[in-house]
């Protein structure tokens, strides 16, 4: 976790970020998916921060207290240059058609790519605690891995969809 904390902690903007998810103090809740992804994938190009298509904020709640469009707006209100993208993962199954997840970090086992399925979240003590159901190994390697419970066609759709190839050429697709 030292590269990708140390990674986190130079970057400012991701942050303010989590500092603003943090306040919200949601259950099992975490900043993940391209927002650790393209942070160390830039990191292993040498390449300037990437600009992020969107900022998503995973967290389980089964009592169904507050709706993730409140959430949004919420944190909209905090950072409003922020693309918010705010998942309960408690009732994501139904639309992924897997069975119920017990929690977010199981929820991202499911996940198309296993280097996607990282997530981060700031803690009272300031400290940061990662989420990662298939460790972080491969994604500190460039790695892009299928996770054979998706579709191969998912995954090979999104790796062409979202040009990541050509945004990272040094990846090394694990299929």
């Amino acid at each position: 976790m030292n590269t990708i904390e140390t990674m986190l902690r130079q970057d400012k903007p991701r942050m303010q970020q989590l500092q603003a998810v943090q306040t919200l103090q949601l259950p099992d809740c975490f900043v993940a998916a391209g927002f650790v992804r393209n942070m160390v994938w830039d990191a292993l190009h040498d390449y300037p921060p990437t600009p992020l298509n969107d900022v998503d904020v995973i967290y389980y709640d089964e009592q169904l207290r507050i709706a993730p469009e409140d959430i949004e707006k919420t944190l909209t209100n905090a950072l409003p240059d922020i693309n918010w993208q705010v998942k309960n993962q408690a009732v994501m199954h139904h639309r992924n058609q897997d069975p119920a997840y017990q929690n977010s970090t199981d929820a991202m086992r499911y996940w198309p790519e296993k280097e996607t399925a990282v997530g981060v979240r700031l803690v009272d003590n300031n400290q940061l605690e990662l989420a990662a159901p298939f460790g972080v190994q491969s994604l500190l390697e460039g790695k892009l891995t299928h996770n054979p419970l998706r579709s191969k066609a998912v995954f090979e759709q999104r790796i062409a969809s979202k040009q990541w190839l050509e945004k990272w050429p040094k990846l090394q697709v694990i299929s």
